[in-house]
C-alpha cells in the first residue's frame, strides 16, 4: 500500500537492477571523495535528488519544477566545482585500464610508453642523493614521470634536461640554490626541469606532521600516474608517494624497488 502510494507499485526486475546500480554509483562517489571538502557538496546534491523524488511521488509539480531547475542549472557548476576530483577520477580509470590492458601483448606497442623508464644506474643515484639529503635534512621533492608527460608541470619551472647524478640531485636542492624551491621532474635518465610548481591536495585526512611538500605530492600524484619523492627539511624522513598513499622509507634498496616500480615489504 506504501508502495502504491508513493507510486512504486509496478516493481520489475530492471527496476531493482536501476536502484542497485544508483546506490552503488552513490557509494562510489562517496569513496571517492571522501576525507575531501567537496563532501559537503556531494552530501547537498543528494538531499536535493532526494527532495525531488519525494516532491515527484507527492506530484508537487511547483516545488518539483524549481528543484528541477536547480540541479539542471547547478550541473554546470558542479563540474566547474568538483573538475579536480572529476579528472583525479578519470584518470585512475585510465590509468588502471591502461595498466590491466598494457599486459597483453598486442596491446603493449600501443599502450606502454617506456621513454621514461628509469635505469638501474639513475635509480642508485636518485636513492642515493635522497638518503643522503634526508641525514643532512636538505628537504627535497622529485617527482619521476611515468606515462604522462607532465607539460603543464614542467612549464612551472626552469628547464634543466641534464643526466641524472647524485651530487648534481642534491646540488639543486641546496637552500641557497635559486632552483632549491619547488619540484624537481626527472623523466627516464634526464632531470628535466627544477623549481617546478605542483598541485596542492585538497584533502582534509592528511597528518598534521606532514608539509607542503607532502601536500605537494598527494596532489600531484591524485591527479597524475606520477611518483614523488618527498624529503622531510624538518625530520629528514625520506617518504615514496604513489596514487595518493605515502610510504615512509627506511632504506636506499626500499627506495630503488619503489622506483622501478617494485614494493617493499
Amino acid at each position: 500500500m506504501v508502495l502504491s502510494f508513493l507510486g512504486f507499485l509496478n516493481l520489475s526486475l530492471i527496476d531493482i537492477l536501476d536502484i542497485i546500480l544508483v546506490a552503488l554509483i552513490i557509494y562510489v562517489l562517496f569513496k571517492w571523495i571522501k576525507g575531501s571538502s567537496a563532501m559537503n557538496i556531494f552530501l547537498a546534491i543528494i538531499l536535493l535528488l532526494v527532495a525531488r523524488i519525494v516532491a515527484l511521488a507527492f506530484n508537487m509539480k511547483m516545488i518539483s519544477s524549481i528543484l528541477g531547475t536547480v540541479i539542471d542549472v547547478g550541473a554546470v557548476g558542479v563540474i566547474v566545482i568538483f573538475q579536480p576530483e572529476i579528472r583525479r577520477f578519470l584518470n585512475n580509470i585510465g590509468s588502471s585500464a591502461g595498466n590491466k590492458l598494457g599486459k597483453r601483448a598486442f596491446l603493449q606497442k600501443f599502450l606502454k610508453n617506456n621513454v621514461n623508464a628509469v635505469s638501474d644506474g639513475s635509480t642508485s643515484e636518485i636513492a642515493d642523493a635522497c638518503m643522503e639529503m634526508g641525514t643532512q635534512k636538505t628537504g627535497a621533492l622529485i617527482v619521476l614521470r611515468r606515462n604522462n608527460s607532465l607539460e603543464d608541470i614542467i612549464s612551472t619551472g626552469d628547464t634543466i634536461d641534464a643526466r641524472i647524478c647524485s651530487r648534481l640531485i642534491m646540488n639543486l636542492f641546496f637552500k641557497n640554490s635559486p632552483l632549491h624551491d619547488g619540484a624537481t621532474i626527472i623523466g627516464g635518465d634526464r632531470i628535466i626541469a627544477a623549481r617546478c610548481t605542483l598541485p596542492i591536495t585538497d584533502r582534509l585526512d592528511i597528518p598534521a606532521s606532514f608539509g607542503m611538500r607532502h601536500k605537494a605530492a598527494l596532489g600531484l600524484s591524485e591527479q597524475n600516474d606520477a611518483d614523488v619523492i618527498v624529503v622531510s627539511e624538518e625530520t629528514g624522513r625520506v617518504s615514496f608517494v604513489h596514487s595518493g598513499k605515502v610510504t615512509e622509507i627506511k632504506s636506499a634498496n626500499a627506495l630503488k624497488l619503489l622506483i622501478m616500480g617494485g614494493k617493499t615489504e
